[in-house]
């Protein structure tokens, strides 16, 4: 056999520079049987052959360990084939290198932490049995020989743990002794910090200073990586010194502390001491007396922060401080879950699970990534919270010990926390192995070939003897990722179905008190109610009560993702009662996820959307299909409207199925718009078009029926202003609107007139009044004629001829301006572009003069000091308030009204046309045009997302942190940033209100 091919089929990847490595000076005393044999057992046998080779030429001697028989030198290629790092340690420090002279076992025992802590004291020369020790070394000398020692029971334990028969079994083992071992560095670089604080301080007072190390997190925990941050808190007491003496003095050991761990030597920092999560983080003092953290903890800790302090634990100095810091912060731990804040932390710690993750390693994560670790300890930390404020026998700090004592207390099934433990232990496995390699903090699968099958050969059992293959150890990892899914859905909910109907026979009994616990801690307000919800969509025996059983554990935790889970849940009850037994209904919730997924979010996030699904649940359908989320154009709407009018003459019947329509058309809108598939400058377009096709049918319907009974003298042509023309409006949104008609030929203009009055009116009445029988939850639509010529004292409806002398003789240029987003949506065609041949000079070719220009600022300032309502923060009104929408309207009104004749891009009704008009031809900065453009954009954000919300239009920015938090995430912020988009709103309309001020008024020129 070529040696390529011996090398391919023992394991090998890199050929040439493993044939190069083979023919090293260093093994020529070596035979390629013993060789070989030595290096079956590593993980990754090239790496192991080129450490091995650099490791004999720095000590020769460990060739006789390699000739020996095989077992004699296990452990060396066991380790050595998994972490270069420990091996350039051993290279360091050749005289360590004793400790790959060990005969392995399947079956490793660990060092006690008593041990740990007299070894690393005795490495810097000081005496354990001290209630101070003091090391005798110091400076460089006792740094060095700290990590020395450090690492060399770091190398003694990996070769324990790569022996192992069962890596999973001995995890929770390898855990605790990192802890261990962490906590015997803390303790020896303590007593060096003391020794060297004696050239500033006197030794008697550094002795009165007694500080704990409280371990946190990971090392708290006793489950700590091969590499980790480790969290820490300080905790000072000094009965004979006074308080300033004793901080400084405690500050100093604390420093000193991370000092002899961390910093750059000639033997490497081991790890960085995190103490960031103590009182008021890095703002915070670095140490505090115990009765200073109790005072902060009593006023102004959050939530999250007693939820960190289940980790906590003395790990090193003052046992006796330590243990009454632990005695005196248990208490707040377990009575959490009860202090206002502790939801949102909840949701809080949810997110965190996956966010932040750059996108090119959301697919490669063990601990952030969906199915990884975050997901198990985020459900069993939880879980902990939730249930422990009553049964005592929860409050553990290990993960794995924290299943264990869950399963065994009733809140997670026996089979669900076995599976959830392996598949916690196998996680925390791999995460383990691709640590050792490089000794260095890192989370993410390996993608190529080689260094996956070096992960899946040193993650098996040591009793394994052929290679597993990344492709099995790949599909493992998958597995286990969705069972970790499957899990956390099943743990955190099926017992709520238990609780509610007494579904099943499954061990797991959740009392109603903790089922409504378990609620509250997800963000239901109403944990009774919705108890009542669950169990009345799943008692039974029906297909439908079957299905609910499986799907709801995964809806509840989509549920409560939203704003509002409890209103979530109610909508969905009712949609589901409404639709029955509905083949199509229960099949698109199970077989798709993007589907329910869509139907949770809108149901707990907005009131709108819930009302009309309600009225209308076959619109349900519409959720599994992107492609019938499109909004209809209004070619599409017309053509169906012509249809309905056709086959139901009938004016009321007809009226009544287009505002159906109507009322269909902006329910697809809603739920596009909340699935992200349209864009914020095609929602509008969007309402529009179902607008216009409804007066459009309207106008029909008028028309009809009056020249039923009479000769048709006239054509009518609604034109749209304001919003509406400009085609941006929101839902809800009136239809600002003028009447323009044209008396047929022939027509007398008196009967002409009159005709045309009564075809506006009976279409407005045909818009607006209740139908038989009622259009539940119609948004109806609000026709307003006030911008016509004259307002609110001139006629509905006027000739074209009479607008022409009109404008000839009477316009105002209030009534230019509000021309300038004058459309015609519905009518004769002729008419509306004879309509708009008229009114193009008077919007677009008026001279402005300075006389013009004082009016409309008086129009304004008038407008902001009367139409704002009474009592309302002119920072937080949406459209006539500071910065608001009407400031940006009408600053781009005045440019059109002073440059549309030279600028023919200025000629548009729409607004957002409008700016970048103004933007291209550089009459505003381009900086304030952006800053116009994202303040307008982000005010009829809001402004949609208040009625989409609450079911209700409003006008202001919301208040109450809950409606701030749903309009954000409406507006496009993350979970979590309702104070985020209150500052980016006020900041942008403060900025918007100065560009106004300068450009409208000349504030400043």
């Amino acid at each position: 056999m070529s040696l390529n091919r011996e090398l391919i089929s023992r394991g090998f990847t890199d050929l040439d520079k493993s044939s190069r490595f083979l023919a090293a000076a260093e093994l020529r005393d070596i035979s390629e049987d013993r060789l070989f044999a030595g290096l079956a057992h590593a993980a990754n046998p090239d790496l192991a052959l080129q450490s091995l080779v650099r490791l004999l030429a720095v000590h020769p001697a460990l060739g006789e360990l390699v000739r020996g028989e095989a077992a004699d030198s296990e452990a060396l290629f066991r380790l050595l084939g998994a972490s270069e790092a420990l091996a350039e340690f051993l290279m360091r420090h050749p005289e360590h290198s004793d400790v790959v002279r060990v005969r392995t076992s399947a079956e490793p025992g660990t060092v006690e932490a008593a041990s740990l802590r007299s070894s690393l004291l005795e490495s810097v020369g000081a005496n354990a049995g001290d209630s101070n020790p003091v090391a005798a070394k110091t400076g460089e000398e006792a740094y060095r020989a700290l990590r020395t020692r450090y690492r060399r029971h770091l190398t003694e334990l990996a070769i324990r743990d790569l022996s192992a028969a069962s890596p999973t079994d001995f995890l929770p083992l390898v855990g605790q002794e990192l802890a261990d071992l962490a906590a015997a560095a803390l303790e020896a670089a303590l007593a060096v910090t003391r020794a060297e604080l004696a050239e500033t301080y006197p030794a008697a007072d550094i002795a009165a200073v007694r500080l704990a190390v409280i371990g946190m997190g990971k090392c708290g925990a006793g489950e700590l990586n091969y590499i980790s941050d480790v969290d820490v808190i300080y905790v000072i007491e000094a009965d004979e010194l006074g308080e300033d003496t004793a901080v400084r003095i405690g500050t100093g050991l604390a420093s000193g502390i991370s000092r002899a761990v961390t910093s750059a030597g000639r033997e490497p920092g081991l790890w960085e001491v995190d103490a960031n999560l103590r009182p008021e983080g890095k703002d915070g003092p670095l140490v505090r007396t115990l009765d200073s953290h109790l005072k902060y903890y009593a006023r102004w800790a959050q939530t999250w922060e007693f939820q960190a302090l289940l980790k906590a634990r003395p790990i090193a100095g003052d046992p006796d401080l330590g243990a009454k810091y632990s005695a005196a912060v248990s208490d707040l731990v377990w009575t959490s879950s009860e202090r206002d804040g502790f939801v949102e932390s909840v949701q809080a710690m949810r997110r965190r699970v996956t966010e932040n993750i750059p996108a090119h390693e959301v697919n490669r994560q063990i601990k952030l990534g969906a199915g990884g670790l975050r997901d198990v300890e985020f459900t069993v930390q939880l879980l902990q919270l939730v249930h422990g404020k009553v049964d005592e026998s929860l409050r553990t700090r290990s993960t794995t010990s924290a299943i264990s004592a869950l399963s065994s207390a009733g809140y997670i099934g026996r089979r669900d926390a076995q599976e959830f433990d392996q598949s916690y232990r196998f996680l925390r496995v791999l995460e383990h192995r691709i640590q050792l390699v490089q000794m260095r903090r890192t989370h993410l699968m390996p993608e190529d070939e080689p260094s996956l099958k070096a992960l899946a050969k040193s993650s098996a059992s040591s009793l394994l003897e052929n290679r597993p293959t990344a492709a099995a150890l790949s599909e493992q990892w998958q597995q286990t990722k969705r069972l970790v899914r499957r899990l956390h859905e099943s743990i955190f909910y099926r017992p709520l179905l238990n609780a509610a109907a007494n579904l099943s026979a499954d061990e797991v009994r959740l009392t109603p008190e903790a089922a409504r616990a378990r609620l509250a801690a997800l963000g239901y307000v109403d944990p009774r109610g919705a108890l009542r919800h669950i169990e009345a969509l799943t008692s039974g025996i029906s297909r439908r009560s079957a299905l609910q059983r499986q799907l709801l554990p995964v809806l509840l935790d989509w549920l409560a993702d939203g704003v509002d889970p409890d209103a979530g849940l109610l909508g969905f009850r009712r949609l589901s009662e409404s639709l029955g037994e509905t083949h199509w209904y229960l099949g698109m919730l199970r077989d798709s996820k993007a589907a329910a997924e869509r139907l949770c979010h809108i149901l707990s996030s907005s009131r709108f959307i819930t009302d009309l699904l309600e009225v209308s649940p076959e619109s349900t359908k519409w959720l599994g299909s992107d492609k019938e989320l499109m909004p209809l154009p209004f070619e599409a709407q017309w053509q169906e409207i012509q249809s309905k009018m056709s086959r139901h003459p009938a004016p009321n019947e007809a009226m009544r199925l287009i505002r159906l329509i109507r009322r269909r058309e902006i329910l697809r809108i809603a739920i596009a718009d909340s699935s992200g598939l349209l864009r914020q400058e095609e929602v509008g377009p969007a309402l529009a078009d179902a607008d216009r096709a409804a007066v459009l049918g309207a106008l029909n319907v008028a028309e009809a029926e009056v020249h039923a009974g009479e000769q048709a003298l006239t054509d009518v042509v609604v034109v749209a202003m304001g919003r509406q023309g400009g085609r941006e409006i929101t839902y809800g949104s009136d239809a600002d609107v003028m009447y323009v008609h044209r008396p047929r030929d022939g027509a007398d203009p008196a009967a002409a007139q009159t005709q045309a009055e009564r075809i506006v009116g009976q279409l407005r009445q045909l818009l607006q009044q209740p139908c038989t029988p009622p259009i539940l939850a119609e948004r109806v639509l609000e026709v307003d004629a006030d911008l016509r010529p004259e307002g609110k004292q001139g006629p509905m409806v006027r000739s074209l001829e009479s607008f022409r002398e009109y404008y000839r003789r009477w316009s105002l240029v209030w009534e230019s301006q509000a021309l300038l987003r004058a459309l015609p949506i519905a009518g004769d065609d002729g008419l509306a572009a004879d309509f708009r041949r008229l009114i193009d000079p008077v919007r677009y070719e008026r001279e402005v003069n300075d006389g013009d220009l004082r009016e409309v600022r008086r129009l304004k300032a008038r407008m902001e000091s009367e139409r704002l309502p009474r009592g309302a923060d002119p920072s937080r009104h949406l459209k006539l308030g500071r910065g608001g929408l009407s400031d940006v309207e009408w600053l781009i009104q005045l440019l059109q009204l002073q440059h549309a004749r030279e600028i023919p891009a200025l000629r548009t009704t729409s607004s957002m046309e409008a700016m970048d008009a103004v933007e291209a031809h550089g009459l505003l900065p381009d900086d304030d045009v952006a800053t116009l453009r994202s303040s307008w954009r982000l005010a009829s954000r809001v402004r949609a997302a208040n009625t989409v919300w609450g079911g209700k239009q409003s006008d202001l920015l919301p208040s109450s942190r809950r409606d701030l938090e749903a309009v954000a995430r409406w507006c496009g912020y993350g979970p979590g940033k309702g104070t985020q988009l209150e500052e980016d709103y006020l900041r942008l309309t403060r900025r918007s209100r100065a560009i106004f001020e300068r450009y409208f008024y000349g504030y400043g020129e």
